[in-house]
């Protein structure tokens, strides 16, 4: 049987993608199987598609594209399909147009799928509407009807009307469209979205980390999360939040925890994928949403053995959570107090987290990709229709064959010129890199994807002109829980400073050409929440193994003769105060007589200085005041770099910085409040502390765009 997945865009990361990547890749275990992406928007897809399952595209959407179709006669005139709903215009970065309704209808009307699965109100309005008898045609919701305006809810009725069966992620959504359309002959039930079990080591619940992750929209109440936190952050000033995902409501989130003052403990971490390498990192999830369709963050952080606080919203999380069997519910009438006493009685009890995140684990296998598979072909062989008595002739004998499917690629038909199908290839080198205990790396490589014969693992030192690596033979022996080949970075290995880019090559070779570089399968960071930096017998040191942009595996790295490693940094008013701890492995230094110097880098002239307080053993405490700051302000853009002076001879000034962790970026996530003061000659100044891209602390001062006009104007340079 050949099963098509219709979905808006396959290149993302949003639920409906990963719930459609996982369906696919069960169902071709015993099927013929591709997933159609209207849109395309980039080279390879941010989810792994299974190599078994044909992704092709409808409309290039790619700027750099020699077929990018963004500027196509057809997209200056509307779509037709629900023209006055939300639906139709997507987002203003893949608006519907006239070129959707020719793409859609045409490969609607030619496809040889046995089976179509539309996956959201507009597609299964085109399903219904140019879809063909020939074939199944399935409607899935991914929200829920109350999601939808009352004009959308009409136009969707009536498509549903005109499908085979209509699939909802929650019984309870499935009761409410069945009772909104009781007339309708269309098979209406529930079947959960899918959601794999991880390959992360499940999380300790030891990381003092809570973890939430989705759209930052208003339906999923973050600014609820974070009031709720606010109650329970002072008296738990180790513990911090972490939301990811992408959003309009991110400058709004990011108001509010600046006014509370959570800035050092809430972190926006953007979006991220694999999420389950973040779900591992977790004590505690929390979904603090008004509305949930179904919730496979919730299945997701379960699967990685992390107890779910999740609001007892419409539908789906009472569908997933037993309270306070694996996990705890809150009333959603009472939101906020209830939050934070859930909040505050999971942080205080690791017991109580132990048992909620391992039944949590028992519970999340019941979402496996093959049940669902299952109960969809099962759906599939019970359309009984008077009207395609050979079709479900076929079907039945499809689903009764016990061997797999064969999966060929059969011809385009003329009409589907314009889709030009991308396969999922298997990478040429493909290594999982786990962060273990002891500070040591373990990267095991899939041997199915290696070049044969005796090879190294191979680190080079990005932009170096020096052109340092390091080599390490791959190991073939077999250990307990280790067969694939694989290497072991001990701790401590003082790698240079920077970036390091890994690859695998030929043993004796040297030539750059023989270098085959390693993709990033999955890389796990876990045991590096909250790890300090490591002084070793040749200075400070710290290692943090992560996925580049485009999907390689890279190494960040730090060495230094000594580093102060930042804990907290607090504004109030006109001043910035920060605590630190020295690390290093040969300095014991008095603290009482060090400063702290913000170094120009304008000139040594425009230098300023603050004492220090010691705390205790190696850590201490400073303030830098804002007002010092201005009068060596004479730029538009003053910068300055924050170091430790030991009162000491033949001691270098000391970097502030934060380069413990599992954070390879602090310049992104880890945001301080801006302060406006005015400066006497350049008007308003924005003033701010902040991570520079070597993860160290820094300054800045910075006109505003009112008052860098002014300056310019009277200073004539207007």
């Amino acid at each position: 049987m050949k099963i098509a997945f219709l979905i808006n865009n396959a290149f993302g990361i949003g639920g409906t993608i990963r719930s459609t990547v996982n369906l696919s890749r069960a169902l071709a275990a015993r099927h013929e199987v591709e997933v159609v992406s209207v849109h395309r928007v980039s080279d390879t897809p941010a989810l792994a598609v299974d190599e078994r399952v044909r992704l092709t595209s409808l409309i290039d959407m790619r700027e750099d594209s020699p077929d990018c179709e963004r500027h196509h006669e057809l997209t200056r005139q509307p779509c037709t399909m629900f023209p006055d709903t939300s639906a139709a215009a997507n987002s203003r970065h893949l608006p519907y147009s006239a070129l959707h309704d020719n793409r859609i209808g045409t490969w609607l009307r030619h496809t040889d799928a046995d089976v179509v699965i539309a996956t959201r109100p507009d597609l299964n309005g085109y399903l219904a509407r140019d879809g063909h008898s020939r074939y199944l045609r399935i409607g899935q919701e991914h929200l829920s009807l109350d999601a939808h305006s009352p004009a959308l809810r009409g136009h969707q009725a009536g498509a549903i009307a005109d499908l085979d069966a209509f699939v909802t992620v929650s019984e309870a959504d499935a009761s409410q469209y069945r009772a909104a359309l009781p007339g309708v002959s269309t098979r209406i039930l529930c079947i959960p979205n899918s959601v794999p079990g991880p390959d992360v080591e499940p999380s300790t619940r030891r990381s003092k980390v809570i973890v939430a992750a989705g759209r930052l929209v208003t339906v999923k109440r973050y600014d609820r999360l974070i009031d709720a936190f606010a109650e329970v952050a002072a008296d738990h000033p180790d513990w911090t939040l972490r939301i990811y995902g992408r959003g309009p409501d991110k400058p709004r989130l990011r108001e509010q925890i600046d006014r509370l003052g959570l800035y050092e403990q809430v972190l926006l971490m953007g979006p991220v994928a694999p999420l389950e390498t973040e779900w591992a990192k977790g004590a505690i999830a929390a979904v603090s949403s008004d509305m949930e369709s179904f919730g496979m963050t919730i299945v997701e952080a379960m699967h990685c053995g992390v107890p779910v606080i999740a609001t007892d919203c419409p539908h789906g999380p009472a569908e997933i959570i037993d309270h306070d069997t694996n996990g705890v519910l809150v009333p959603l009438q009472d939101s906020g107090d209830a939050y934070a006493d859930a909040l505050r009685r999971l942080m205080t009890d690791d017991a109580l987290r132990d048992r909620l995140g391992d039944a949590a684990r028992e519970r999340a296998r019941a979402f496996a990709p093959a049940s669902a598979a299952r109960r969809y072909e099962r759906l599939f062989s019970d359309l009984k229709t008077a009207d395609r008595p050979s079709l479900l002739t076929r079907l039945r004998s499809v689903l009764r064959a016990a061997a797999p499917a064969v999966h060929t690629q059969r011809q385009q038909r003329p009409a589907q010129a314009a889709t030009e199908p991308q396969r999922a290839t298997a990478p040429q080198a493909s290594a999982r890199t786990r962060a273990l205990a002891d500070d040591a790396l373990l990267i095991r490589l899939d041997a199915d994807t290696l070049p044969t014969g005796l090879l190294d693992f191979v680190a080079r030192l990005r932009k170096d002109p020096k052109g340092r690596e390091i080599r390490l033979p791959i190991s073939e022996a077999t250990a307990p829980g280790l067969t694939d080949p694989h290497i072991i970075l001990p701790p401590g290995a003082e790698l240079a400073e920077g970036r390091w880019d890994c690859y695998v090559a030929h043993r004796g070779t040297d030539t750059a050409a023989r270098r085959t570089r390693l993709t990033a399968a999955l890389t796990e960071q876990a045991a590096l929440v909250g790890r300090h930096p490591v002084a070793g017998r040749n200075g400070v040191s710290a290692c943090i193994p992560y996925t580049t942009s485009d999907g390689y595996l890279a190494l960040r790295t730090w060495h230094r003769a000594a580093h102060a490693e930042v804990h907290h940094i607090t504004i109030d008013g006109t001043r910035v105060s920060i605590n630190a701890t020295l690390v290093s492995p040969d300095i014991h230094a008095n603290l009482t007589a060090a400063t702290v110097v913000a170094v120009s880098r304008t000139g040594a002239e425009h230098d300023f200085t603050t004492s220090v307080t010691h705390i205790a053993g190696q850590s201490f405490a400073c303030t830098l005041d804002y007002r010092e700051m201005l009068a060596h302000h004479t730029a538009e853009h003053d910068l300055w770099d924050l170091r430790l002076r030991l009162n000491s001879p033949g001691h270098a000034p000391i970097s502030l910085g934060r380069i413990g962790g599992d954070i390879v970026d602090r310049k992104k996530t880890d945001k301080i409040p801006v302060t406006h003061l005015s400066h006497p000659k350049r008007g308003m100044t924005r003033i701010r502390p902040f991570f520079t891209v070597d993860n160290n602390l820094a300054l800045s001062a910075k006109d505003t765009p009112e008052s860098a006009r002014d300056h310019a104007g009277r200073t004539g340079t207007e």
